[in-house]
């Protein structure tokens, strides 16, 4: 009988060798025998790595995974580890840009309330979302006086639409500390609620940052 991985010398079993010297001192077959984490009755994790390797790493990348899951000794769990490790391979080195993350008023909030501690003037800003609600730009957009940012609708729906955005979440700072939103705010939401509408756009929230805590109006149900 073959014998297992536990009675390799110590020095000599794959993964007491990635954390003593690193993973890049291993050999393919090796790295693989980690991902399947164990082999079958007479047959080691190394031995099992190396017949799945018997025509090579590519080779065993392009192999399907409902064939990987039905060799013998690897299973749907050892086929879903492989699989897994060759698509992060795949986007880790393609190149391709993160997932936005979605809109989350918490974390946003908590964010900008931090950001907008030390500001003396309201700043409005909006995050742009696509349709999943995931933001795809963030930025400032106005700087106003200690209690007053002056905002264009037309200029936030044009900048929305350049951003190929369908949903807007808008967010100003007030300089008193207190986030509960004026008149003002409450009658300009409206007013870009329904400006956005008319463009097939969706005002989300508006995020309303005092000194310590943030005042969300559509958590409020005023949107």
């Amino acid at each position: 009988m073959n014998e297992v991985i536990r009675e390799l010398p110590f020095d000599d079993r794959p993964r007491e060798r990635m954390f003593k010297h690193g993973a890049e001192t291993l050999s393919n077959a090796e790295l693989v025998a980690i991902l399947l984490g164990s082999g079958l009755r007479g047959k080691n994790a190394i031995q099992l790595a190396r017949e799945l390797l018997a025509e090579g790493m590519g080779k065993l990348r392009e192999r399907d995974l409902k064939h990987l899951n039905s060799t013998r000794g690897v299973g749907p769990a050892k086929a879903a580890r492989i699989a897994a490790a060759f698509e992060i391979s795949k986007r880790t080195t393609s190149g391709e840009p993160e997932e936005p993350p979605p809109y989350d008023a918490t974390v946003l909030g908590r964010s900008l309330v931090t950001a907008c501690a030390r500001y003396r003037q309201e700043r409005l800003g909006a995050a742009m979302l696509d349709g999943r609600h995931s933001i795809i730009r963030q930025r400032e957009i106005f700087v106003g006086t200690s209690n007053n940012a002056l905002v264009s609708t037309r200029d936030l729906l044009r900048i929305t639409l350049n951003e190929n955005a369908v949903a807007l979440v808008i967010y100003h700072n007030h300089p008193s500390g207190d986030p509960t939103p004026s008149r003002e705010d409450e009658t300009f939401t409206k007013k870009l609620r329904d400006s956005l509408k008319l463009a097939d756009i969706e005002l989300l929230d508006h995020l309303v940052i005092g000194a310590h805590s943030y005042y969300s109006m559509k958590e409020k149900g005023m949107i």
